[in-house]
């Protein structure tokens, strides 16, 4: 017992002394915000829709992760996240599919949240407003696909973000122009 006791007080001071050299400021932002423009042009050249992406967010909105999919199980999929001012979750996902293929897309990415009945029309989309114990979400569909903003965000900022969004404009020369 008493090698067994000693033991465990050498390993707590190992570490202590790792916590110690581990920078730990909390004035520094939590997030690490990620560059999506290469992935954005990547992905509009692979996607069989028009890439979305946010237009003229505030600086404090910071993008948080980036993935396109041509092969997903949902189909052709396109993730976007973000950390809003309050550092809150919202995100963008997009994929060709539509009808009731695209139901279990929305069931994964919004963990289950359940249509309201209500909508709400930003820009030129009409959004349906469901919520959820997990995350809340904005969902639009067209003949082309079915486009999803969702996260732990407050109604108001999802909204703000779906409003933001616009067809992908190219930076630079496209390959193959």
């Amino acid at each position: 017992m008493r090698d067994m006791v000693l033991s465990m007080a050498v390993l707590m001071v190992g570490v202590f002394f790792v916590y110690l050299m581990v920078p730990n400021d909390p004035s520094q932002d939590p997030v690490r915000p990620v560059e999506y423009r290469v992935e954005a042009n990547t992905a509009a050249r692979a996607a069989p829709y028009e890439l979305l992406t946010p237009r003229d967010l505030p600086e404090e909105w910071r993008a948080t992760s980036v993935r396109y999919r041509a092969a997903d199980e949902h189909g052709a999929v396109w993730r976007l996240g973000f950390m809003d001012p309050e550092n809150e979750y919202a995100a963008l996902a997009q994929t060709d599919t539509v009808g009731d293929a695209s139901d279990a897309f929305v069931a994964d990415l919004t963990r289950g949240a359940e249509a309201t009945g209500e909508t709400v029309r930003l820009g030129d989309r009409e959004w349906d407003w469901m919520t959820g114990d997990r995350f809340d979400a904005l969902v639009s569909t067209d003949p082309d696909g079915t486009v999803v903003v969702t996260g732990t965000a407050p109604r108001e900022r999802l909204e703000f973000f779906a409003d933001s969004l616009a067809p992908w404009e190219f930076e630079g020369t496209p390959v193959g122009d």
